[in-house]
């Protein structure tokens, strides 16, 4: 039996990234003889292994063959004469086909190395053409280490691009798109994830809502870009450098989704299109697993940020019912992610990158104010059925004794 460090490891290593996690190939050996040291198994498609002390991740050397359509169509063989060579082949890129032996010896039969010093990420074989998984993988590559330098392969996007024509792309379960797209948010350049999507075609299939976007105009005057798709882009690369949080980037990505079901005889204004996105995301919802935070942020932000954009021209009761439609008393914090969003969109425009966005300070300080309302106390002067007017009497006259100092 030989264990091979592997994968992902291996490949930070030597790219001078933090190493997360550490995962294992074992050769020349049966189920049995790991479950007999110990080990605890896991996966169903094939046999995982759990370090009784390490907890990493110990997967028998595999190859695979494709029977059917889709990111499950394959079968394995785990056998022990399967060898560290074959079971690197089955791997998606050459940068994530190399393994390391107990003696520190690199594998790469398939040039890896060389990838990673030009900076390329290329598909190991044509297999990479059976599992439509492998598209959002090399987008999401693409995406975590452009600021290294990595591009895709052109024979690789070439390839990319037959898969999705050839419709292995509409096989891509909903819960697999998630994981990847969660990841490329969570990542340092989300944005880059869903242009090498778009630029294979596949953003059409997972996102068409977002794909829409493109090619739709805004007005000139708000947006020298004026593509709407554009902009999103420009908006989601802005919430990733104001914000680590995956629900704010996500609100970036959705929040202008309405403005791909605009009326033609509307363009470029797009009235209506907060309520619109709002339904979109609803949609999206429906077919994938969004988490809730993403969700819900998206919507509130898809719905009001124009809101948040004409802060300084809001009348102080439209302002608390800001608040209170944003369940900012409740959710302080989403309402600061909420903020963070909207500061996104406005600095994602041409010219408007670094300009100050003073209507999130605007409504900080109008916040504070309403927030500070004793609402215990004022219930206590009121009868039952007034109380909630009550309240937000008290709450507007605080916002509007903090706007009119300000």
């Amino acid at each position: 039996m030989q264990v091979y460090l592997v994968g992902g490891a291996v490949r930070d290593e030597r790219l001078g990234l933090p190493v997360r996690e550490r995962d294992w190939c074992v050769v020349g050996a049966a189920p049995s003889d790991l479950i007999d040291a110990g080990y605890k198994q896991v996966g169903k498609d094939f046999p995982v292994f759990l370090h009784p002390e390490t907890g990493e991740e110990y997967a028998l050397a595999r190859t695979e063959r494709k029977t059917a359509a889709g990111y499950h169509g394959f079968e394995f063989d785990t056998s022990p004469d399967v060898t560290i060579e074959e079971d690197l082949g089955r791997r998606d890129l050459t940068i994530n086909a190399l393994a390391v032996d107990d003696q520190g010896q690199l594998i790469d039969p398939f040039d890896g190395k060389r990838d990673l010093e030009k900076r390329l990420l290329r598909h190991v074989s044509d297999a990479f053409a059976e599992d439509p998984v492998r598209i959002l993988r090399a987008a999401r590559f693409a995406a975590r280490l452009a600021h290294l330098g990595f591009r895709i392969a052109p024979d690789t996007r070439d390839l990319m691009r037959a898969m999705v024509a050839g419709g292995e792309a509409d096989a891509l379960v909903p819960d697999r798109v998630w994981k990847e797209t969660g990841a490329a948010l969570a990542g340092p350049s989300p944005h880059l994830y869903f242009e090498a999507l778009r630029s294979c075609g596949a953003l059409r299939v997972v996102f068409p809502e977002v794909d829409a976007l493109f090619g739709v105009p805004q007005p000139f005057q708000w947006h020298p870009e004026v593509d709407t798709g554009l902009h999103t882009m420009m908006v989601l690369e802005q919430s990733a450098r104001l914000s680590d949080a995956p629900e704010v980037r996500f609100a970036a990505l959705v929040h202008d989704l309405g403005k791909g079901t605009t009326r033609l005889s509307d363009l470029p204004s797009h009235p209506g299109h907060e309520r619109r996105g709002r339904k979109l995301i609803n949609a999206i919802n429906d077919r994938m697993p969004l988490p809730r935070a993403c969700r819900d942020l998206g919507s509130l932000v898809a719905e009001y940020h124009t809101h948040c954009h004409r802060a300084f021209e809001l009348r102080h009761d439209t302002v608390v019912k800001l608040f209170e439609k944003t369940d900012a008393f409740r959710r302080p914090e989403r309402f600061e992610q909420f903020l963070t969003a909207c500061e996104a969109d406005a600095r994602g425009r041409t010219g408007f990158e670094h300009r100050d966005y003073g209507q999130a300070t605007h409504l900080r300080a109008a916040f504070a104010a309403a927030a500070a309302v004793d609402a215990g106390r004022v219930a206590a002067d009121h009868d039952k059925k007034k109380i909630p007017q009550a309240i937000r009497r008290a709450r507007v006259a605080a916002v509007s004794e903090v706007r009119e100092r300000a």
